[in-house]
């Protein structure tokens, strides 16, 4: 090869050498920027929909997340708790949810999109206290007729299986269901209900 003539394959090689690094330089100093639009643990606290996966949720058990800063209950409930829940409507306050306490897809007999499975805030809307879940099993507590749903020890207040407040205890309404819709069978995104309705 003469001094004027040209390695083409060497420049080849060089340049596609330099093509490489610089695509690898290019996407490692790009994840920073994209990592920034990706909602932070804080930003999730604060408001931003969470995913929360149900998949291995039996009957009668319930599921206690963080959204918003306040807990959010899910609870699978059994054949026997929503057949229960009409038998209740002249004990408790609000039968039909008539208070906007949901958003109007959970405005029905169970308050929630599928039956089986109630969401709620789980704070007391007397003065916001956490009840504790109190099943039918657990009757010794709250008198023999107790079909299972939420007691509040901080005044008394005592909700059933959907949320909903009986009559003659503090809390002046039915627990807040939040906005939230399936993903899938399995998954729930709280607090997005996008085409939800």
């Amino acid at each position: 090869m003469h001094d004027g003539e040209i390695d083409r394959h060497r420049r080849r090689f060089l340049t596609t050498a330099a093509t490489v690094v610089g695509g690898v330089g290019v996407a490692a100093s790009s994840i920073p920027f994209i990592s920034t639009m990706m909602p932070s643990a804080k930003t999730k606290a604060i408001g931003a929909p969470i995913e929360v996966d149900i998949s291995d949720m039996k009957p009668g058990e319930r599921k206690t997340v963080k959204w918003q800063g306040k807990p959010v209950w899910i609870l699978r409930r059994s054949q026997e708790n929503l057949n229960a829940l009409s038998s209740l409507n002249t004990e408790v306050r609000d039968p039909d949810s008539s208070e906007e306490q949901q958003p109007p897809y959970a405005k029905n007999e169970y308050r929630s999109i599928k039956p089986e499975y109630l969401v709620v805030i789980g704070l007391c809307t007397h003065l916001g206290c956490s009840p504790s879940y109190v099943t039918a099993a657990d009757q010794e507590d709250l008198g023999p007729d107790w079909k299972g749903g939420f007691f509040c020890p901080c005044h008394g207040s005592r909700f059933d299986l959907a949320g909903r407040v009986f009559k003659g205890v503090p809390a002046p309404a039915n627990l807040v269901v939040p906005r939230y819709r399936f993903v899938t069978d399995t998954r729930i995104l709280l607090g997005d209900d996008t085409g939800t309705g």
